[in-house]
């Protein structure tokens, strides 16, 4: 793999030390020594990192675009997101904002399988979709069951398991996922809608094997994963063993001074994820609408030939702010709306028949 990584950093410093800021972070992004002790040519030439930019944003903020060789990652995620931030992750006065990749990266990571339409296609919908998450923690299978089935009963396109619920002694995925994936089943052949259940992956590579191995036998074709917290080289894998699966990513530890714009909407893109969950604006992360916009663009618009990714907004978000998010976002997405709706407790059914036709409306199946 020839060619440079064009990697973006914003970067806390005064006018007369960035830049030996920047030329440091060059470095430890790279050969992480000292320049000068090394004689070899083809390190010199085609691995040490190198400064391309630096723009004084105001304010003691600096745009600092640096030159990485493609070849150091491996093209493998892990090293990738090395290569990208490793150790200077580590400096609290440094953020990385984007990154822009040179040909390959798209035929080496492939992008989404499945993408935005092949979500829509799986409910048979050609607009915008909805989606809501099995909460509280701490609840049984057969709790969660009758949440499921209840959700299911108002015609909601997708739903998937709170990325907290995993194998724990008192809902084990064992236990869980036929439970649910039955009620779902069971009231989807009532309503005449496929709505899909996508349990949340877990442990080892081993484990999500076994888990994945399950969910099939169930009947269901998609998961929820996080690829940062299960690790975006069994994600990859993962992706690669089961190009038939969706996989809805979660951004659970995504704020690691990675901008989410380039993390969620861009990056998991890349790995492969058919969805991307991010926190909305006016939710209970404190997103601007700048931001999220920047995301969803980010996971929809062109990009190397791969498959547009599905944005998912979540958190804190509210029924009554359904016609708002779709004006906002268009059709192009997948509504996630999981403790308002909950909090509806005996009227789930009517509410989420409710939710479902707001989203419904916009646009058409």
């Amino acid at each position: 793999m020839s060619g440079r990584i064009d990697v973006l950093y914003h970067v806390r410093s005064d006018a007369r030390s960035i830049d030996g800021r920047a030329k440091a972070i060059a470095i430890e992004q790279s050969v992480e020594m000292p320049v000068e002790p090394i004689d070899d040519p083809f390190v010199l030439e085609e691995t040490v990192g190198r400064v391309e930019a630096i723009d004084d944003l105001g304010g003691g903020l600096f745009a600092v675009r640096i030159g990485l060789a493609a070849i150091t990652t491996g093209m493998r995620p892990g090293q990738l997101l090395n290569m990208l931030f490793g150790n200077t992750s580590l400096q609290d006065d440094t953020v990385l904002v984007d990154a822009t990749f040179p040909a390959g990266f798209a035929e080496a990571f492939k992008g989404p399988r499945h993408g935005l339409e092949g979500l829509r296609a799986r409910v048979g919908a050609t607009g915008a979709l909805s989606c809501s998450a099995l909460k509280p923690q701490g609840s049984s299978p057969r709790a969660l069951a009758t949440i499921a089935a209840r959700m299911a009963q108002g015609g909601i396109d997708y739903i998937k398991d709170d990325h907290g619920i995993a194998d724990q002694s008192y809902s084990p995925f064992a236990e869980r996922v036929p439970v649910i994936a039955d009620a779902v089943a069971t009231e989807a052949a009532k309503t005449g809608v496929p709505t899909r259940y996508f349990p949340s992956l877990s442990g080892n590579l081993d484990d999500m094997r076994g888990q994945i191995a399950l969910a099939r036998s169930c009947g269901l074709d998609g998961v929820l994963i996080a690829p940062m917290l299960v690790g975006v080289d069994q994600f990859l894998t993962l992706k690669a063993e089961n190009p038939d699966l969706a996989f809805l990513g979660h951004p659970t530890l995504g704020g690691l001074r990675i901008t989410q714009s380039f993390l969620l909407g861009k990056l998991f893109r890349l790995l492969g994820a058919d969805a991307t969950i991010f926190p909305n604006y006016g939710g209970r992360f404190g997103n601007s609408k700048e931001l999220c916009l920047a995301l969803a663009d980010g996971a929809r618009r062109p990009w190397m030939d791969l498959k547009p990714c599905m944005p998912v907004p979540a958190g804190g978000m509210t029924l009554d702010r359904v016609p708002e998010m779709l004006e906002f976002y268009g059709s192009e997405v997948m509504l996630l709306i999981g403790g308002s709706l909950l909090s509806t407790k005996e009227r789930l059914p009517q509410e989420t028949a409710r939710y479902v036709n707001a989203v419904r409306s916009f646009g058409k199946r």
